[in-house]
């Protein structure tokens, strides 16, 4: 891949609603401006876990808080990107065992628009940059979706 398209692909993925959305909510944690100097793509960083990393990763093992924290602020970005999308207020909820296996679903009225099983989350994260953005953009998709198609149990409060 040349330089050029390297810069046009990471360009496009920093311009995708879920990530605007993800940097929004990191941003929103920093209270005391640390992380002020950082660039966007810095505050994602811990969401890339490469093959060679995931090897590292022992097969079972307990999340620690701060990996938790960010499974949390994934799925928040992708409710307010569907809230951005449709109009309708999305709430998360998750349900974790502290082995690292639970349930994260995301509500718009009575509708569940997005129902993720999780496993292994203390390994939690994306090869690259633009697989981060596919997921997020794909949940978002389907929540989408999802709200279209049953409008009435979305809008119901």
């Amino acid at each position: 891949m040349s330089a050029e398209a390297a810069v046009a692909e990471a360009a496009s993925v920093m311009d995708s609603l879920f990530i605007k959305e993800l940097i929004k909510q990191w941003r929103a944690q920093d209270t005391h401006g640390a992380w002020e100097g950082k660039s966007d793509e810095k505050l994602l960083e811990p969401y890339i876990v490469t093959k060679e990393m995931r090897k590292e990763m022992p097969i079972i093992g307990d999340p620690d808080p701060e990996v938790l924290w960010r499974v949390e602020l994934f799925y928040n970005a992708i409710g307010l990107a569907i809230e951005r999308s449709k109009g309708i207020m999305v709430s998360p909820m998750m349900k974790m065992s502290h082995e690292g296996f639970g349930r994260q679903v995301l509500l718009a009225g009575r509708l569940v628009v997005v129902n993720k099983q999780l496993r292994d989350v203390h390994r939690f994260g994306f090869e690259t940059m633009q697989k981060l953005a596919e997921e997020g953009e794909k949940m978002v998709a389907a929540g989408v979706e999802m709200i279209e198609k049953y409008p009435d149990a979305a809008n119901y409060s």
